[in-house]
């Protein structure tokens, strides 16, 4: 029989096969020889006390079974049929990259527009930006294959569990290359340096399955044609389809100045803004494992997820980091951005995080003048002030937590991991006093729930502001179509239905199979019953 189990072990126990099998046999009340295999499906740790536990659930195989069996079943793609319908999908990062997978599923071919270079060419491009101190507006952190996750991280985690099927998203990422631990582990995370390899495997499935994926291909307004999107405008003409996904990203904030001359309904959406938290990884390993010594042997490097209040709005980490680096993520030249990433081992000497404060469409009266772009016009206003503070560069400020708290200008600064240089700033004066007071706040409550994370050895780095996307293309709830144009289904974190890789896949996979619901090509499959859900 397959049995699952709970076990709770020690840090140790939990990298230790047997030991797992002999309290798989003690929790079932079995001998440990007549269990045959065992296999970790869930694995999270408890650090909540000095005594470290990892809790584990266990799929055991029992008496006569020998195997639990595979984790996962490979999806089987086919090939497209020639005179397929055609969706034009604009931007490969996660949202673009799972849509077009998922039409190829439904006999539907893709044709996937990236503006932005291949993931491995944009790795150079990465590179440059950090020597030459200057971005490119067609291939940074934000725009190319992959998206703004590819380079930042590579996170998992999602709390969007009503959206759709997560663990389907996650198998599709193992079955392209990913480690297969993303299917247990409770914050799974693949990692800057791996994710690429799986990026390059789905664009060869798409490829193999008779899709197209086109680099440097940049939309620049809609074909729309009595109502209805048949294609895009490009630089060099125009590609037409059955229909059209937008899976833009952020920030593609052309691509929203277009939609809105072309009178494509938005509404503003309200964001979070502020700084990036940089600590030495060791103290949050001591600080969140309980330990002077760290975290040992066994234990990764720690995480942190802290929330609180300040007049009104919520001030919260965001994209935490362990053993990471912060990223020059702007996504043109003149604005300062910065964001966060780690390797698969999250070894580095740092550890990093977004801290940022709640804002709504209204808090900053100055820009309700631009309708439904008013958050866009605040973000990128509040970008190319950080980057004319600094000289016109994007060496960043940056100041000692300790100092920020008590209002004071750092007479030194720590070693850092942000690669273009950073030098002294006050972001009691960089910042808006709507977001500058609520971070102090913010950080004196954490500190307080949390010993010695309020620390002279953190620095803030500015701006961090690119956290979700600053409209909502808004679509029926049902159809998943824009609501001023049918055929066109705006996806993922752009368009302002997702949040991190995970819900952007997704969502990207729900406006395919709503375009398969639009052109009626739903036989056996249940997917109008999936959309009414």
């Amino acid at each position: 029989m397959i049995e699952n189990v709970n076990v709770r072990v020690t840090p140790a126990a939990a990298t230790d096969i047997r030991e797992l099998k002999r309290c798989a046999a003690s929790a079932l009340g079995v001998s440990m020889a007549s269990v045959n295999d065992v296999r970790v499906v869930r694995r999270s740790i408890d650090a909540r006390k000095r005594n470290i536990q990892i809790d584990i659930v266990l799929r055991c195989a029992v008496g006569d079974d020998r195997e639990v069996g595979a984790c996962f079943t490979p999806v089987e793609f086919s090939r497209v049929a020639d005179g397929a319908p055609v969706l034009l999908v604009v931007g490969a990062g996660p949202a673009g990259l799972f849509c077009a997978l998922e039409a190829i599923r439904h006999g539907i071919r893709p044709i996937v527009l990236e503006r932005g270079r291949d993931v491995d060419s944009r790795r150079v491009d990465l590179a440059e930006i950090s020597r030459s101190k200057r971005i490119n507006p067609e291939s940074n952190y934000c725009f190319g294959e992959g998206g703004a996750g590819a380079y930042s991280d590579g996170k998992l985690y999602t709390r969007s569990r009503k959206r759709g099927n997560i663990d389907e998203v996650l198998a599709l990422f193992v079955q392209h290359g990913a480690s297969p631990d993303i299917l247990v582990d409770a914050h799974p995370h693949i990692g800057s340096d791996l994710l690429p390899h799986v990026i390059r495997n789905i664009r060869n499935q798409i490829l193999e399955c008779g899709g197209e994926v086109r680099f440097m291909t940049t939309a620049r307004s809609l074909v729309i044609e009595d109502g209805v999107a048949k294609g895009v405008r490009t630089d060099t003409g125009e590609i037409r389809a059955d229909g059209v996904v937008l899976a833009t990203g952020h920030s593609a904030h052309d691509v929203f100045r277009s939609l809105h001359a072309s009178d494509v309904p938005l509404e503003a959406k309200g964001i979070a803004m502020g700084v990036r938290l940089e600590h030495p990884q060791h103290l949050i390993d001591c600080i969140r494992y309980h330990s002077e010594k760290g975290r040992g042997r066994y234990l990764p490097a720690a995480e942190y997820s802290f929330v609180t209040q300040s007049d009104g709005r919520g001030v919260y980490s965001f994209c935490m980091c362990p053993g990471g680096v912060v990223v020059p993520a702007g996504s043109s030249d003149g604005e300062l951005v910065v964001n966060g990433m780690s390797a698969s081992a999250r070894a580095g000497r740092w550890a990093n995080s977004g801290m940022v404060v709640e804002i709504h469409p209204g808090d900053f009266p100055e820009y309700s003048g631009h309708g439904p772009l008013e958050m866009l016009e605040l973000q990128e206003s509040l970008e190319r002030k950080m980057f004319q503070a600094a000289g016109n560069t994007i060496v960043a400020p940056a100041q000692r937590m300790t100092d920020f708290v008590n209002g004071h200008m750092s007479k030194s600064l720590p070693a850092s991991s942000y690669a273009p240089g950073i030098q002294a700033g006050d972001f009691n004066t960089l910042l808006p006093h709507f977001i500058s007071a609520r971070l102090r706040d913010g950080f004196m409550e954490f500190g307080r729930k949390s010993k010695g994370f309020l620390s002279d050895e953190a620095i803030l780095i500015g701006l961090e502001s690119r956290t979700s996307s600053p409209v909502r293309i808004t679509r029926d709830s049902v159809t998943l179509q824009s609501t001023g144009v049918a055929g066109l289904f705006p996806a993922g974190e752009g368009a302002g239905y997702a949040g991190g890789i995970v819900s952007a896949a997704i969502d990207g996979m729900r406006c395919a199979d709503a375009f398969a619901v639009y052109i009626g090509n739903t036989e056996n499959t249940g997917i109008t019953d999936q959309l009414e859900k």
